[in-house]
């Protein structure tokens, strides 16, 4: 059976301990944005207070911290009156995304290939072939959350607990995305890219991990359809034929 490594966060030496109505907001921040990232809540569903606080056995105020922090994440949508629902990016936010991603981890696997040890190699290659076996599995919340734990292990390599904090958070973004815009990108053709830009880590080739880092993120991206033919309301309802 593969293993499926999750990758470790790094906590500061001097960190306060949690409360316990802190451990247990971030409780449900974590398991509202893991099933998220693993397509098990779909955009648009209404995540009711109520049904949350007794899920998780807590107050219905430490759930209202949680869909406040995920909000300012924008994984979530807070309307007066509505509640609280899993985010609906727009299109320009998608684009926004996957420009973002672009910039940062080109540059992130570029800065990598000057740093990057052997042992790195292997525990790249090691999370290579755990992706590879959920794919052949057809495990689809292990692959999800494999493949883009993938974007993070690489940035942790770099010591920059900031931009895995920040990759973290765009790949959940991403993962809303993926749900609304209905992405064709295959978890098959994620891995095979993911091969070659460890390939390109590898060969210490900076150049080449940056352009296919850069070529993969434009493949998930080309493949949404984030610009579905939307007529103006004349063309919409005038008699055909």
């Amino acid at each position: 059976m593969a293993r499926i490594r999750m990758p470790l966060k790094i906590v500061p030496a001097r960190s306060a301990p949690k409360t316990a109505s802190a451990g247990a907001t971030e409780r449900i921040v974590e398991s509202i944005t893991a099933a998220i990232v693993e397509r098990r809540l779909m955009p648009g569903t209404k995540l009711s207070e109520q049904k949350i606080a007794d899920i998780f056995q807590v107050s219905r105020t430490l759930v209202r911290q949680a869909l406040n922090q995920l909000s300012r994440d924008r994984l979530v949508t807070l309307e007066p009156a509505r509640g609280a629902s899993v985010a609906m990016p727009s299109v320009d936010e998608a684009k926004q995304v996957f420009q973002v991603r672009a910039m940062l981890e080109g540059a992130m696997v570029r800065q990598l290939c000057a740093l990057i040890t052997d042992p790195q190699i292997a525990e790249l290659r090691a999370h290579l072939s755990d992706e590879a076996a959920a794919v052949s599995r057809t495990d689809v919340p292990g692959r999800t959350r494999l493949l883009a734990d993938f974007h993070v292990v690489l940035a942790r390599m770099l010591g920059n607990e900031v931009l895995a904090q920040l990759l973290s958070d765009l790949l959940s973004r991403s993962s809303l995305i993926a749900l609304m815009y209905q992405s064709s990108h295959s978890a098959a053709h994620s891995q095979d890219e993911h091969v070659r830009i460890v390939d390109a880590l590898a060969a210490r080739d900076a150049s080449a991990a940056a352009r296919r880092m850069e070529q993969h993120i434009s493949a998930v991206e080309q493949n949404l359809r984030l610009d579905p033919h939307t007529a103006d309301l004349f063309s919409a309802l005038r008699p055909r034929g």
